[in-house]
């Protein structure tokens, strides 16, 4: 994440997915921002939707609301205005930058975990999303990238995980396909939801006692949303080894 994004068209779908996926604060979310600085490229610019109300205002008007004083009326473009607000409520934010260097992120995510104890939830939000082979750990712009090894590490240690992932010129399907697969090494999955907008998706990891609530609270993304934010549950099944 980059404060450069704050408030853009990704923004307004995510925080809206927080909210009703955690029940509005029913359960404990902890948002690990991944944040890296700002740069000058031109992502994050996607806001024009602010200025159609009678378009965008119906899914979600608590948040577009927020961000349209934010990021229209004031020019904010920073996470801590989301932070400082109400919006997401029983949610605790983690704001420290990552850096590419491997003893650093290391420090990062040791610290993370600690901050994070007690949440149901925890939410990545990289620049990009999961880690690619053509970036190792701990190379140049691997501060991008949220790897298997955090994603595995939190969630052995009892949370759902939300994960942030931009789509790569490459087909969609097959792509979320991938991403689920790995996921069969977690121990004890079940399920994976993933919600795919027109340029991100957002991928739940949920714990098995944590299924039947967020499939309840998905249904109130569907109400909301309907196409804009496109719906999947993918079943995963357990293989092992013969005796």
């Amino acid at each position: 994440m980059k404060n450069q994004y704050f408030g853009d068209i990704n923004d307004y779908k995510k925080y809206s997915l927080l909210r009703y996926l955690s029940g509005n604060g029913q359960i404990e979310t902890v948002v690990c921002w991944v944040l890296t600085e700002d740069d000058d490229r031109t992502d994050g610019r996607r806001t024009r939707y602010l200025e159609q109300s009678e378009t965008w205002q119906k899914y979600d008007p608590i948040v577009f609301e927020h961000l349209r004083e934010h990021v229209l009326k004031k020019g904010l473009r920073d996470v801590s205005t989301i932070e400082q607000s109400d919006i997401l409520h029983n949610c605790r934010f983690y704001k420290e930058h990552i850096h590419d260097d491997t003893d650093l992120r290391d420090k990062f995510f040791d610290k993370f975990f600690k901050f994070a104890q007690g949440a149901d939830l925890v939410f990545f939000d990289p620049d990009n999303g999961l880690e690619v082979k053509s970036v190792p750990r701990g190379k140049k712009k691997s501060s991008k990238y949220v790897y298997w090894s955090e994603v595995e590490a939190s969630y052995k240690l009892g949370h759902s995980l939300l994960l942030y992932q931009h789509f790569p010129r490459k087909p969609r399907e097959p792509f979320i396909r991938s991403l689920i697969h790995r996921f069969k090494a977690l121990d004890g999955i079940r399920s994976v939801f993933s919600y795919c907008t027109s340029h991100v998706a957002f991928l739940l990891i949920p714990q098995p006692h944590h299924e039947n609530m967020f499939s309840e609270n998905t249904t109130r993304v569907l109400q909301n949303w309907g196409d804009v934010i496109r719906v999947r549950r993918h079943s995963i099944v357990q293989t092992h080894a013969p005796v």
